[in-house]
Parts: C-alpha cells; structure tokens; sequence
C-alpha cells in the first residue's frame, strides 16, 4: 500500500530514538536529499533496495556509541595502532546504489584511506560501530556486507558482539576483534557496563589500565 506523506521528506521531524523507512525512494532522490539535509545534522540515513531509512539516535543510543568509539581510540593510542576515525560520515557505493552513515568507522589496516583532508574513498573502513536502539540492523548489516566492511561492532538488546565478514560471505559473531585481536567481547562488554555507574573517563582508565605492562 502507497503511503502519501504529508510534508517532504527532509521536513519530517523525528523524536529521539526513533526511525522511519520509505520505500520505492530512487538513488536521485536520495542524493538530493543528503544534499538538502547537509551534514550539520543529527540524523542518520541508510539506503538500499530502493528503501531509504532516516533514524534519530536518542541519549542511550549516542552515549553507547561515544563510549565504544573512546574505546577503539583508547587502544589504537595504548597499542600505538594507526589508525583514522570518519565518525558517521556517509559512505556512498554508486556501483552497489547503496549508502550509509555508521554510528561510527575507523580506517585502521587500510589508515590511507582516510588520510588527510582527502575526498571520499570507495575502501570500505576497518571497523564499523553500530547501535541497535532506534531501529533494526538488518538492513544496515546486508550494506556493509555489499561493501565488504571486515568488522562490525554490533551493540544490541544490551550486549555488544563482534561480527566478521566471511569469505563466503555473512557475518558470523566471533570471540576476538580483528582489528584489536588483544581485546574480546567480553572484555568490550565489560568496559562498556562501567558506563553504567561511571563517566567515559571511568571507561577509558580502565582499558589503559587493562593494557598496561
């Protein structure tokens, strides 16, 4: 069933926490709307498939993000890594038509790609951080798949997993980090339940003290 909005697409509002998915919205149509939206924005936007999807991170879903992307910055210090954070920029795929903005990436193997001041790379980063509050992962999993992003960060119902990208294809849920093959789920869940009761400071002495010799 066609559903006809009342007001155009970059004027709808959205609370905190929430999400809306349009479907039959064409790659045009999606590029002019992050082009009307800009990047002075707190919305996050995904399209595949022809279905667009607009989500608004709430206090929950930022403050699990920012402590997940102190720790990945926290390690790369610590085991001095290289490495280059993108935060949530929009990372488009014109040859796949697809497009998404992560709650958080790092280019950290391939550091070159996000070095500088330069345009946008078509390299797909390291590491990919997702929060699973304001709307399903689904869709957003099977884009990255397409991209080939070697690692997610998937933080849902309350616990972080750490997913890799198979040959064959698929994300199957591991113990250990590719990136930082030092750290373990468990060990992520641990720091990130510290939040809990405490500040990301709290959060980031415990990971430099989890690594000190």
């Amino acid at each position: 069933m066609a559903v006809t909005l009342a007001a155009p697409i970059h004027e709808i509002e959205l609370a905190p926490g929430s999400a809306i998915r349009l479907k039959e919205i064409s790659w045009q149509a999606y590029l002019a709307l992050l082009q009307t939206l800009g990047e002075d924005r707190g919305a996050r936007i995904a399209y595949s498939d022809r279905v667009l999807e607009i989500r608004m991170p709430g206090q929950l879903h930022e403050s699990v993000n920012r402590v997940l992307a102190a720790i990945v910055l926290t390690l790369a210090e610590a085991l001095d890594r290289d490495f280059n954070s993108l935060g949530s920029a929009t990372l488009n795929r014109p040859d796949l038509v697809k497009g998404i903005e992560p709650d958080s990436c790092f280019y950290i193997r391939s550091v070159e790609a996000g070095q500088g001041m330069a345009g946008p790379t078509t390299l797909p980063p390291d590491l990919a951080i997702e929060v699973d509050i304001a709307s399903s992962s689904e869709q957003k999993m099977e884009i990255y798949q397409a991209m080939g992003v070697p690692e997610l960060w998937l933080y849902r119902d309350g616990r972080l997993v750490i997913l890799c990208l198979q040959v064959a294809g698929g994300y199957t849920e591991v113990e250990r980090s590719g990136a930082f093959p030092e750290v373990s789920a468990a060990q992520l869940n641990e720091w990130v339940g510290l939040r809990k009761t405490g500040t990301d400071l709290t959060v980031v002495k415990a990971v430099r003290r989890s690594l000190a010799p």
